[in-house]
């Protein structure tokens, strides 16, 4: 069954803060393999112009993510998670984020469009500081493909 139409535009409530520490975005770093020091070292990060180590570009991922569960287990959505896999990822940013943001995302459905049976939705998560100011905007396509018939 195709996801309704009427939840384009749905804005769900901002999620709790998340504090960026030092040691998340070393593992992160760690994980995708990047060197750069300016993700491990403080000195690094402020000859750069930084006041602390920044994360690496995919970090906030694992964030606006983990906001996005607001939508994908919203009930009234109907959205068949088993059936869900990642379309893509992309992100403009103001900033980049470092240790020390305290980060609420805020989600809302950017897209929904059916194509081939497959639901394909489109969620767009605004990530701002403490102090309110935007950081990064990440959106994220899913696609729910379609039932196989019996």
């Amino acid at each position: 069954m195709a996801l309704d139409q009427s939840f384009v535009g749905r804005t769900y409530p901002p999620t709790a803060p998340y504090e960026v520490g030092r040691e998340k975005i070393r593992e992160f770093a760690e994980a995708v393999r990047d060197a750069n020091p300016a993700y491990t070292d403080t000195e690094a990060a402020k000859a750069l112009g930084h006041p602390d180590v920044i994360a690496p570009p995919t970090f906030v991922f694992s964030i606006t993510f983990k906001a996005a569960g607001q939508v994908i287990e919203d009930p009234q959505l109907g959205l068949d998670y088993s059936r869900v896999v990642h379309g893509d990822q992309k992100f403009t940013y103001v900033r980049p984020v470092r240790a020390g943001d305290r980060l609420t995302v805020t989600s809302t459905i950017e897209a929904i469009k059916s194509m081939a049976g497959n639901d394909i939705l489109d969620i767009r998560g605004e990530v701002h500081d403490e102090a309110g100011e935007h950081v990064v905007t990440a959106w994220t396509k899913l696609v729910a493909r379609a039932a196989e018939e019996a």
